[in-house]
């Protein structure tokens, strides 16, 4: 008799726990009988990109649950451990370097905005102003640094042995008139750093946070044909799936075109027509 007691109290545990698991996968993958699609991203302005088309997704037939994170490093470490559907915050260069160093099997679902990279002073007004052995802060990722250089390039500061090499860094500069002193710093820290030297060679998203504006604020900016595109990333395979199809087509629709237009004003640049 008492075998038999525990057998049903065993059974009516299972039976709970089963229910318990399928209502909380429910939840997870639901939200008003929508589906949710998990989107790692960085607060400015990829996070208030998709928070502000909210409502044009849930048209779509899907809610973006958006993940926040303050590097470049957490977002693909999150997406390979599947903890979140896609990410938004880096470029496709970039996005290279990290499956060349890391083996990451992931593919861009879709190209969406670009954020032209800017130079800043707190000390100067115009980069003629910059003076002998002046020091300058760019970013310590190869892509992101290389693609400061270029820019430095391009504003006359110095020349490298090729402008097109995504992988340049200070060994690659051939003619450096000015002797600029070069200093590595994660990106994330540079709009923090920048006002402790001569100048700092800033990603648009990190100005942004701290209420930087590219287009007025930088000494200069690179132009909006920039190809250091920021685009949605995802898994190989993915990019096929019916949800991350909706989130792209929402991200690069007409509505999503002009809130980035009216909300930045040129410091984000819509990379579809």
């Amino acid at each position: 008799m008492k075998k038999k007691i525990l057998y049903i109290i065993l059974a009516i545990t299972i039976i709970a726990l089963v229910g318990c698991k399928g209502s909380g996968n429910k939840e997870a993958s639901n939200k008003d009988g929508l589906e949710v699609v998990k989107v790692g991203a960085s607060a400015v302005p990829h996070g208030e990109i998709l928070e502000g088309l909210k409502d044009e997704f849930e048209k779509g037939g899907i809610s973006v649950e958006v993940v926040p994170f303050d590097d470049y490093i957490m977002p693909n470490t999150a997406l390979e451990e599947k903890t979140i559907d896609a990410n938004f915050y880096q470029h496709k260069q970039y996005l290279a370097q990290q499956i060349e160093e890391f083996g990451y099997d992931f593919v861009v679902a879709g190209e969406i905005h670009s954020e032209p990279m800017g130079i800043y002073s707190t000390k100067y007004k115009s980069l003629d102003e910059v003076p002998e052995g002046a020091e300058v802060i760019i970013p310590d990722d190869v892509s992101n640094g290389a693609r400061a250089l270029q820019l430095l390039e391009k504003e006359g500061l110095i020349k490298l042995d090729d402008n097109t090499n995504i992988k340049a860094t200070e060994k690659n500069i051939v003619e450096n008139p000015k002797n600029l002193k070069f200093t590595i710093v994660e990106a994330a820290n540079i709009n923090n750093t920048y006002q402790d030297v001569d100048l700092g060679v800033i990603n648009s998203n990190y100005a942004l946070q701290v209420d930087l504006n590219p287009v007025k604020d930088s000494l200069a900016i690179e132009g909006n044909d920039t190809p250091f595109v920021n685009c949605i990333v995802v898994r190989k395979g993915d990019e096929n799936s019916e949800k991350i199809q909706k989130l792209v087509k929402v991200l690069r629709s007409k509505e999503s075109a002009d809130f980035i237009n009216e909300k930045y004003k040129g410091a984000v640049v819509p990379a579809f027509n």
